[in-house]
C-alpha cells in the first residue's frame, strides 16, 4: 500500500513521455505529407506554365496567319475597287458621249419637225388658196360640191343601191334569223315556265250593299280615314256589291283592300278600328314581301345580297305590267338568261343574276321620279352589283346594249313578254296605240296610207311611187321605226312593213 504514490507517479510520467513521442509523431508524419501535397502542387503549376506557353505560341501564330489573310483581303479588295472604278469612269465616259450623241440627234430631229411644220403650212395653203379658186370659179362651196357629187351618184345608182341594200339585208337576216331561231327555240324549250296573266283588280267584293254606307260612315268619316292613312282613293259607284280602290302604288291599293277585306269581316268599322286594321295589313304586307324575296333568291340560287336589296325584290310581286306580274317575269327572264349565256358561252351566273333585277326599278318607279331602267340602275349601284349587272339593268330597253350579258337579257325579256298570253292590254290603250302608229307612219312625205294591224305590232305603210324610189322606201321604212322607238312605249316589238307598187293600165282597142 506504501507502493501506490510511486506507482501513480511512474504511470503519470509514463503517460506524460508517451504523449510527447506521439506528438513528435504526429508533426513528423505531418511534415512528411505536408511535402507530398506541395510537391504535387508545384508539378501541377509547371505543367501548366509550360501548357500556357504552348497556348500563347500557338495563339500567336494564329493571329499572324489572321492578319496575314486580312492584308491579303485588303490588298484584294483594293485591287477590285481599283478595277471597278476604272470600269465605271470608261461606263460614265461612253454615257457622256451617247448623251451628247442623243442631244444632237434630239436637236436635229427638232430641226426637221420645224421643217416638217412649215412645209405642211405651206401645203395647207397652197391646197387653201387653190380650194378657193376652185370654188369661185365653180361658184359653189367645197360642202355644196361634196352634196351635189353625193345626190348626183345617188341618183345615178338609186336603184343598184335600193337593190344591192335588199339583197344584202335578205341574206343576212335570214342567216342570222335561221341561228337565232334555232337558239331560241332551244331556250324556249329548256324553260317552261307558266305565263298566264296576272289579274291586277283593285276591286273588293262587299257582301251587301248596305256594307257600302258603313264603309263611308258617318258623314264619310270613315273612308276619309282609310283613304288618309292608306293613300289610296276610295270609289263607290252604282256598282253592286262591290267598291274599287285607285292609287298609283300597287303595294298602297292591296294594303287598303286587305284592310277593308279585314273590316268586312270583323263587321266593327269605326275610325279607330280602321287604323288598327291598316297597320295590320301593312305589318302583313310587309312580312309577305320580305318572305316573297327570300323565296325568291332561294328558288334562283342567288346569294349574298343586301337584306334591303331582297325586300325590295319582294315587292315586285305587287306590280304588274301590261298583265303581267313582274315578280314572276323577272325569274323567267333570270332563267332565260342563265339559258341563253350556257348556249353563248358567257358568265351563266352574272346573266342570271343581272336577268333577276333587271326590272327591279319597277319595284319603287311609283315613288321615285325617273324611268324604270334609270331606278333600277341607281339601285344597283346602291348594293354594290358588279359593273355588268348595272349596265344589263340600264339597258336592257335600248337599241344596242354595250355588253354581251345586257344583249342576252334584252333578248330574254323580249321573250317573256312576246310571249302569247303572258301580256294583255285595256281597250282605250289598244285603241290608242294604234291611232298613234298609223299618225307617226303618215307624217312622212310620200306616204299615202297607213294601217296598224296585227294587234299594233305591225304597221303597213303604202307610199307614191312617182315621188317615192325603191331607197327613199328603204329610207322612210328606217325613220319610221326610228320615230316609233323614240316617241312609243310598247311591249315587244313592232314590224314596220313599206310597200311601193306601180300599176300601169292599157286598154287594147
Amino acid at each position: 500500500m506504501d507502493n501506490l504514490p510511486v506507482y501513480g507517479l511512474l504511470l503519470v510520467l509514463g503517460l506524460g513521455f508517451g504523449a510527447l513521442i506521439g506528438y513528435q509523431m504526429r508533426k513528423q508524419w505531418a511534415k512528411n505529407r505536408k511535402d507530398t501535397v506541395e510537391a504535387k502542387v508545384e508539378s501541377l503549376l509547371v505543367e501548366a506554365k509550360a501548357k500556357q506557353k504552348e497556348m500563347l505560341l500557338d495563339a500567336q501564330d494564329k493571329s499572324i496567319k489572321i492578319v496575314e489573310e486580312g492584308k491579303n483581303e485588303a490588298r484584294q479588295l483594293q485591287q477590285e475597287m481599283a478595277t471597278a472604278k476604272n470600269r465605271l469612269e470608261k461606263r460614265e465616259s461612253l454615257f457622256d458621249q451617247k448623251l451628247l450623241e442623243l442631244e444632237t440627234k434630239k436637236q436635229e430631229l427638232v430641226d426637221k419637225g420645224e421643217k416638217i411644220n412649215k412645209t405642211k403650212e405651206e401645203v395647207d395653203k397652197v391646197k387653201a388658196d387653190q380650194l378657193e379658186k376652185l370654188e369661185r370659179i365653180a361658184g359653189l362651196t367645197r360642202e355644196d360640191a361634196k352634196n351635189v357629187l353625193m345626190d348626183n351618184a345617188e341618183k345615178m345608182m338609186a336603184d343598184n343601191l335600193a337593190h344591192r341594200i335588199t339583197k344584202l339585208q335578205h341574206e343576212a337576216n335570214d342567216d342570222l334569223e335561221q341561228k337565232a331561231k334555232d337558239l331560241l327555240s332551244i331556250v324556249i324549250q329548256r324553260c317552261a315556265s307558266s305565263h298566264a296573266q296576272e289579274v291586277s283588280s283593285s276591286i273588293v267584293d262587299l257582301p251587301t250593299d248596305e256594307m257600302k254606307g258603313r264603309i263611308i260612315g258617318r258623314e264619310g268619316r270613315n273612308i276619309k280615314t282609310i283613304e288618309q292613312l292608306t293613300g289610296v282613293e276610295i270609289i263607290i259607284d252604282d256598282t253592286p256589291q262591290a267598291i274599287t280602290i285607285s292609287g298609283f302604288s300597287p303595294i298602297r291599293r292591296q294594303v287598303a283592300k286587305r284592310a277593308i277585306e279585314k273590316l268586312i269581316t270583323d263587321g266593327r268599322i269605326h275610325p279607330a278600328r280602321i287604323e288598327e286594321t291598316i297597320e295590320e295589313a301593312k305589318k302583313e304586307i310587309a312580312l309577305d314581301i320580305k318572305k316573297t324575296g327570300e323565296a325568291t333568291i332561294y328558288e334562283m340560287g342567288v346569294t349574298g345580297l343586301d337584306p334591303k336589296l331582297v325586300q325590295i325584290l319582294g315587292r315586285l310581286k305587287y306590280r304588274t305590267s301590261y298583265g303581267q306580274n313582274i315578280l314572276n317575269h323577272s325569274t323567267e327572264v333570270a332563267n332565260l338568261s342563265a339559258l341563253l349565256a350556257e348556249e353563248l358561252g358567257a358568265d351563266v351566273s352574272t346573266a342570271k343574276k343581272a336577268g333577276l333585277f333587271h326590272d327591279i326599278g319597277k319595284a319603287v318607279d311609283h315613288e321615285v321620279q325617273g324611268t324604270h331602267p334609270e331606278i333600277g340602275r341607281d339601285i344597283a349601284k346602291k348594293f354594290g352589283l358588279s359593273e355588268e349587272i348595272i349596265a344589263a339593268i340600264a339597258q336592257h330597253h335600248d337599241d344596242k346594249p354595250d355588253s354581251l350579258i345586257g344583249v342576252i337579257v334584252k333578248i330574254a325579256d323580249a321573250i317573256s313578254g312576246a310571249r302569247p298570253g303572258a301580256r294583255k292590254d285595256s281597250y282605250e290603250n289598244y285603241l290608242q296605240r294604234l291611232d298613234e302608229l298609223e299618225k307617226i307612219a303618215t307624217s312622212f312625205e310620200g306616204v299615202d296610207k297607213s294601217y296598224a294591224i296585227q294587234a299594233g305590232r305591225e304597221v303597213r305603210v303604202f307610199v307614191s311611187s312617182d315621188t317615192v324610189d325603191d331607197l327613199g322606201a328603204i329610207k322612210i321604212a328606217k325613220a319610221i321605226a326610228e320615230k316609233i322607238e323614240a316617241e312609243l312605249k310598247y311591249p315587244g316589238e313592232i314590224k314596220v312593213n313599206v310597200i311601193r307598187e306601180k300599176r300601169v293600165i292599157e286598154f287594147a282597142r
